[in-house]
């Protein structure tokens, strides 16, 4: 007998949600690698925004291979939309504006992820989590988790869209692409940087768009396959766009080593 329909649409769902959490996952180890080896602060925000990735994609994969309930929702909503882009946006603010105001930002956000954190967790439900439907935030939630769904993605989608457009126009008229001077870098290759920036923007906005999808492809199928094109974009972008430039630090570090060898 061949598979009802709905298994198999359950079977790639749960296919494309597994390859998104194992593309978020590497992409982690390669952020957290490089903040080992290079301490710096955007790096780490990267890392945990994508560890945060990692984890939506997992509930999302564990949701459509076994079935939804609520504490699978709960962690999902929570990691999934409410604290990641946020997270992602402290890593383009550090870049832009420098380390001072980005740690400004970041004291801000980790407060701002414990509230959120404590409110997603033990919100009311209006409604029960059925196992083989995709749940939202509208249907079970309340309105403070809603809010916090809201602004935590779409404030820094925006911070991060037209950062990485801003910064790709400012290299191609061979300016910082910073705004801090504090936060200057070496560009290496100005068309890289500036590819990988757009990049960045695009899978920004790939990963905003399941709602526009989820009529036409169901908001489990939208969901899956914008996460899987977003995280794919975005990692092809942060490599693009890392391996163009140095900060300031390092190049610093390299005239030094010059200066030393002649001695």
């Amino acid at each position: 007998m061949s598979p009802s329909p709905l298994i198999a649409l359950g079977g790639l769902n749960s296919a494309l949600a597994g390859m998104a959490t194992l593309v978020a996952t590497a992409f982690t180890l390669s952020t957290a690698d490089r903040w080992f080896k290079r301490r710096q602060p955007h790096e780490l925000a990267w890392t945990i925004a994508m560890f945060l990735f990692a984890c939506g994609s997992a509930c999302l994969w564990w949701a459509e291979s076994t079935g939804w309930n609520i504490l699978v929702f709960r962690l999902f909503f929570l990691t999934g939309a409410v604290l990641n882009v946020s997270w992602l946006s402290l890593g383009t603010l550090y870049l832009l504006g420098g380390q001072k105001l980005g740690n400004r930002v970041r004291q801000f956000l980790v407060w701002a992820s414990g509230l959120a954190t404590g409110v997603v967790l033990v919100a009311p439900t209006k409604s029960e989590v059925v196992a083989t439907e995709f749940p939202t935030g509208k249907e079970v939630f309340g309105v403070a988790p809603r809010i916090f769904a809201a602004v935590g993605s779409g404030v820094p989608a925006l911070i991060i869209i037209v950062g990485a457009l801003w910064s790709a126009w400012r290299v191609s008229r061979k300016k910082n692409p910073a705004l801090s001077i504090g936060a200057k870098r070496s560009v290496v290759s100005a068309g890289r940087l500036a590819g990988g920036n757009v990049l960045i923007a695009v899978g920004t906005l790939v990963l905003s768009a399941s709602g526009t999808l989820a009529g036409r492809l169901g908001e489990d199928r939208a969901f899956a396959i914008t996460l899987l094109a977003g995280v794919l974009i975005l990692f092809f972008g942060f490599l693009v766009a890392s391996n163009s430039t140095r900060a300031k630090s390092t190049q610093r570090a390299s005239q030094y080593l010059a200066s030393a060898s002649s001695w």
